[in-house]
């Protein structure tokens, strides 16, 4: 499948998903949509930030209907190529960060059990 197929089946799968879910009136999707609208208004931070650090938990949480969305919304709000692009670097060092502590605790457990290098690096 080429790439331009594969967004453009993402992006009428989510369009058809919300309409259904309009249509059946789904009281917990108005609720969803309440929250995301509540959750992107400006404040603090401006909807295009937080439309940036949702690409970036996007991209940890590997879920490409939300990559492609929220790219196009932080694109709509003014996000240039490159600010989007540090929002994907920031996902993916989120992404590897967790192993890194996961790894401490492993180096931990094994010096616990008298484990120890056979030589120093």
């Amino acid at each position: 499948m080429h790439e331009t197929d594969k967004l453009t089946q993402i992006a009428g799968r989510r369009k058809r998903a919300h309409a259904q879910m309009v249509a059946m009136k789904s009281k917990v999707y108005a609720g969803f949509l309440a929250m995301e609208e509540a959750a992107f208004a400006p404040g603090a931070l401006s909807k295009k930030q937080k439309e940036l650090i949702a690409v970036g938990i996007s991209v940890v949480k590997d879920c490409e209907s939300c990559m492609q969305w929220h790219i196009a919304q932080a694109a709509k709000e003014g996000a240039s190529f490159e600010e989007v692009f540090e929002a994907i670097e920031v996902g993916i060092e989120m992404g590897g960060g967790p192993g890194t502590v996961s790894a401490r605790f492993a180096l931990e457990e094994m010096e616990s059990t008298g484990r120890k290098p056979a030589q120093s690096r």
